[in-house]
């Protein structure tokens, strides 16, 4: 069966991958993908269409077709490989319910077999106040509780590496706010009432158009935790932050949409602006460590205003 890789793989993700700090182990990834990706279609049978570009940051996604005719999503997930056993055990046990819906997998290779949605289309294709509500609305369906035996790491464990990179990495005028966020992050998991199952990467760009009558839109991409779900919508709470960043009274824009949310969701405001202040500044010093200074700089201002 021939391969539909291009020549090189989508720019997205050979970025993605080169700023990580185990770029090292991707970029033998990366040199295989073909073969994998020859390996995987044999095995499944499946008759490549198109791979998909821009794509996403961590995978290849590849259009297909199943032995039937039918159509399906490819996915090929980057190293670690317990990444990709984690993303098929949460899709697995949302069995579609607020999600995609998982057909097949094989985590050896780090292959995830989905039903296709419409890729193009996102939350973000709406005006920002419908998809608010069209997130919370999916939001609320993925909160449920995990399984006895689950790969899931905790949120506490999660942040918990971030530290280093946090303190490391962080310009000396955002020092105070690091300390800040540190702080917030040793209250807020230290009596976080709730263990849920969470997407752990939910904004409106992770939320795709269906032709399901489950729910018109379902999650995508999740990088599974349990925790706590205002650390959940934090990462929503920045969404179309370059367009926040434009607006006259950004701030007081942004300490709205907490509020809106957290009272949508019943979730406490206190915690969701914790966790968005402390997302914030963790990922404005990631994209600083990698040497993405312009969207670091904003992640701090950002995180700044709450």
């Amino acid at each position: 069966m021939p391969s539909v890789l291009p020549l090189d793989p989508p720019r997205r993700l050979v970025r993605a991958l080169g700023s990580r700090p185990d770029s090292s182990l991707t970029s033998g990834w990366l040199t295989g993908l073909p073969a994998l990706l020859e390996r995987v279609l044999e095995h499944w049978e499946l008759a490549p269409e198109r791979v998909v570009s821009p794509g996403g940051r961590g995978s290849l996604v590849v259009l297909v077709r199943r032995p039937d005719g039918s159509p399906a999503v490819l996915k090929l997930a980057a190293p670690p490989a317990s990444a990709a056993v984690a993303e098929a055990a949460a899709l697995a046990h949302w069995n579609g319910w607020g999600a995609v819906r998982l057909l097949r997998t094989l985590p050896a290779e780090g292959a995830l077999l989905l039903e296709q949605l419409h890729g193009e289309v996102s939350l973000r294709s709406l005006p920002d106040a419908k998809a608010m509500l069209e997130a919370a609305s999916a939001a609320r369906r993925l909160w449920v509780t995990p399984p006895a035996e689950h790969p899931f790491r905790t949120v506490a464990e999660h942040t918990s590496v971030e530290t280093d990179t946090l303190r490391a990495h962080a310009p000396a005028e955002a020092h105070a706010l690091v300390d800040e966020a540190l702080e917030l992050r040793e209250t807020l998991v230290g009596d976080a009432a709730e263990a849920l199952l969470l997407h752990g990467d939910f904004r409106q760009g992770a939320v795709l158009a269906a032709d399901s009558e489950r729910a018109p839109w379902l999650a995508v991409g999740p990088e599974p935790l349990v925790g706590e779900r205002a650390y959940d919508l934090a990462r929503l709470v920045r969404d179309r932050l370059h367009d926040l960043m434009a607006s006259a009274g950004a701030p007081a824009a942004t300490r709205r949409r907490i509020n809106k949310l957290a009272e949508a969701l019943d979730v406490d405001p206190d915690r969701l602006r914790g966790w968005t202040l402390y997302r914030a500044a963790a990922s404005g010093t990631r994209h600083l460590a990698s040497g993405n200074r312009e969207d670091g700089e904003a992640l701090l201002e950002f995180a700044s205003w709450l």
